[in-house]
């Protein structure tokens, strides 16, 4: 997806948060993944490819456990006439990090690589795929969020409608700022994802309820990292009741 404010286009930057249940502590999970490394042999076109998963550059401080998790698979390209099989790889920053009661984990991908990787990672720690879940905004605590800079918000859209046959109601631009219109789509449905400005910044961000954050504009990762934990980690922790 590309999308464009004024004349500069962007790539988005994007990020999915978790929720640990299992109670464990960061030591813990850098003694599980330390030698995690799984090699896979395939055989595509003729040609044999050896494929690897694995977790690398862990780094251990504070309250954070930082690292690598990368996964390679096989893409064909097409190439004068024939099919060429090669091995890409998809690499993800991951953050591990312990606050008030609760152990999150920070993936920097796409949603869905995302959810691949949590699903690995749960499997992995704990030999369950549930015990890595998806991090949630409460509906109440994103309605808060945004009422605290509505003039900053571009983008709203609202689900779990009680309206027949409509699954989510928008408000872009101008018709953010139409009071009597938001107040109408919150009577029938919830905020689910807005795309705002940060206050006092260029920054033009997105946030789910399911924690999808997405960055718009052209930042660095680890100034993208430094808003989720600075911004984003707090409204769960609040929509938990750990604050």
């Amino acid at each position: 997806m590309r999308i464009v404010y004024g004349r500069c286009w962007t790539l988005p930057l994007a990020s999915k948060i978790f929720d640990i249940k299992p109670d464990t502590s960061l030591e813990e999970i850098a003694e599980k993944l330390k030698d995690y490394r799984i090699a896979e042999e395939r055989e595509e076109e003729g040609e044999k490819f050896e494929l690897i998963t694995e977790v690398r550059d862990l780094d251990l401080k504070k309250n954070r456990l930082e690292g690598i998790f990368s996964k390679d698979k096989i893409i064909l390209i097409p190439q004068r006439g024939r099919t060429v099989p090669i091995v890409k790889t998809t690499q993800a920053r991951i953050v591990f990090s312990k606050e008030h009661g609760m152990t999150l984990l920070t993936v920097v991908q796409e949603k869905h690589f995302a959810n691949a990787v949590a699903s690995l990672l749960s499997h992995q720690l704990f030999l369950s795929y549930r015990a890595i879940v998806e991090a949630r905004i409460s509906p109440e605590i994103m309605r808060a969020f945004h009422e605290r800079n509505p003039e900053n918000t571009k983008v709203i859209y609202f689900d779990d409608l009680d309206i027949p046959e409509v699954a989510k109601l928008a408000l872009y631009g101008d018709s953010v700022k139409n009071s009597a219109l938001y107040e109408e789509y919150l009577r029938h449905g919830k905020i689910w994802y807005i795309v705002y400005q940060v206050p006092n910044t260029s920054y033009v961000m997105g946030l789910t309820r399911n924690c999808v954050v997405t960055s718009f504009t052209r930042m660095n990762e680890l100034d993208f990292l430094d808003y989720i934990f600075r911004e984003v980690h707090p409204l769960i922790h609040e929509s938990a009741g750990k604050q």
